[in-house]
């Protein structure tokens, strides 16, 4: 693989969340010159000496080719578990606005963004860490969807965000796809699944992916943690292969996720706003078949937009050469 051309570099960006991390090097108009993966996510690192291991590790050539590049991160790097805790901004807030609340560097030189807390009164708080950079990514793409958007970006931690005229106003968290993860490796349920077949057309839909979107559908049904078990059921009693229940499990979650999420939309006065995915695009292709199902249309569908974030947002704080501070 050809290495990148590093004197056209103007931002080392990096998405470290809990699992994993991605490290991008960014030109100066915000084009991607290379990205690196790496299974150093967050909480799987402990002390200032793993995180800067982690780091030396997919990046290390490029800090010392280019030393003074500066680096901005986001995401679960912040957190109490991270390298190092960067407080929550209160949400509502402009985009540009998170440029101003950047950590200064550390000993390394690494900025990091801050989540976002949002606490209204009447309702339990909700945070995000590394989606609010997604979301100045999105917007920073598509200037349209500043104006007014619900954003979904499915996920571990599934968001449901709302923007209207910049701002992020609102949002609420799903644990859809680590309950999927749980359920299948921890509990009854799983006895019976297969693993789904590598290349499985999940675009289109498989029949039972839709039976559990109907299920969640069905509003004489007694409830989801009634629905679960017929993920047991079903195959134990051959009506489904364990391939199948896997699809159907999948649906079920995504179902009661995007029920519940369409009706927070409205309730949060975005009914009429253009549903944006963004996210890794098998599972957004999953997302955007069940709310076909809801009959509602997701579009446009984004992926990783994070890049384009740690950019802007870089761009906007002054940090890359040429450029003048927000402030």
């Amino acid at each position: 693989m050809r290495e990148p051309d590093l004197s056209s570099a103007a931002l080392i960006g990096i998405d470290w969340g809990s699992s994993s991390l991605r490290a991008f090097l960014i030109g100066g108009k915000g084009l991607v010159l290379a990205t690196r993966t790496s299974t150093s996510g967050a909480s799987t690192l402990k002390g200032e000496a793993a995180f800067e291991a982690a780091l030396q590790e997919v990046a290390g050539d490029w800090t010392a080719a280019r030393p003074a590049l500066p680096i901005l991160a986001c995401g679960m790097v912040g957190s109490q578990h991270g390298w190092r805790e960067v407080p929550y901004a209160d949400c509502p807030i402009h985009v540009s606005e998170l440029a101003l609340r950047l950590a200064p560097p550390n000993g390394h030189g690494i900025r990091i963004v801050p989540g976002l807390l949002y606490a209204p009164q009447d309702m339990a708080p909700d945070v995000m860490r590394g989606e609010e950079t997604q979301i100045a990514g999105a917007l920073q793409a598509n200037p349209a969807l500043a104006e007014h958007a619900c954003i979904v970006m499915p996920g571990t931690h599934s968001k449901w965000a709302g923007v209207q005229r910049g701002r992020i106003v609102a949002f609420a968290t799903h644990m859809t796809g680590e309950l999927y993860a749980v359920l299948r490796t921890h509990s009854v349920l799983g006895r019976l699944m297969a693993a789904p077949k590598e290349g499985s057309d999940v675009q289109a839909g498989s029949p039972a992916f839709r039976a559990g979107i109907d299920a969640a559908r069905n509003r004489n049904a007694p409830g989801l943690t009634h629905q679960l078990f017929t993920a047991r059921t079903l195959p134990l009693t051959g009506r489904m292969g364990g391939e199948e229940s896997c699809d159907y499990l999948s649906g079920l979650l995504i179902g009661h996720e995007i029920e519940a999420g369409l009706a927070w939309r409205d309730s949060a006065g975005l009914t009429d706003a253009p549903l944006v995915l963004i996210g890794e695009p098998e599972l957004c292709r999953r997302y955007r078949f069940a709310l076909d199902c809801f009959g509602k249309r997701a579009d446009p569908l984004l992926p990783n937009t994070a890049p384009a974030g740690l950019w802007s947002l870089a761009h906007k704080a002054g940090l890359l050469a040429g450029t003048e501070s927000a402030t």
